[in-house]
């Protein structure tokens, strides 16, 4: 995927790519997201890069074939990854309402990759 995304979407550029690393933690309500994305952006350790907000009422869902999650590219920097020089690692976090994880682990996560693939994304 990281390949497909480097040729389709990113010009080559391996700087852009900022999902390799990725994690997602799953939600009963938007409430507890919620809370979890103000403790994120609270934390001096995790340094926010972009927040994509995909459960934003103004969101265009045809562009992720239904799929909603808050998405969040963050750094971690503290005196352990400034001593791995890993600090300037981009990981992602993803931040999912149950409801949108169950549809991802049914057959619904294979049918958005082919939708992806057929928009040549």
């Amino acid at each position: 995927r990281a390949i497909q995304k480097l040729i389709r979407n990113y010009n080559l550029d391996p700087s852009r790519l900022l999902d390799l690393c990725r994690q997602s933690i799953v939600f009963e309500s938007v409430h507890d997201l919620t809370v979890c994305l103000r403790c994120i952006e609270a934390d001096p350790a995790a340094v926010c890069l972009r927040i994509k907000n995909r459960l934003a009422v103004d969101y265009d869902s045809w562009a992720s074939a239904g799929y909603r999650d808050v998405a969040v590219n963050l750094r971690v920097v503290t005196e352990v990854t400034e001593r791995l020089g890993v600090e300037e690692h981009v990981c992602e976090v993803q931040l999912m309402l149950k409801c949108f994880a169950d549809m991802k682990h049914d057959q619904g996560h294979a049918r958005y990759v082919e939708y992806r693939n057929l928009r040549a994304e």
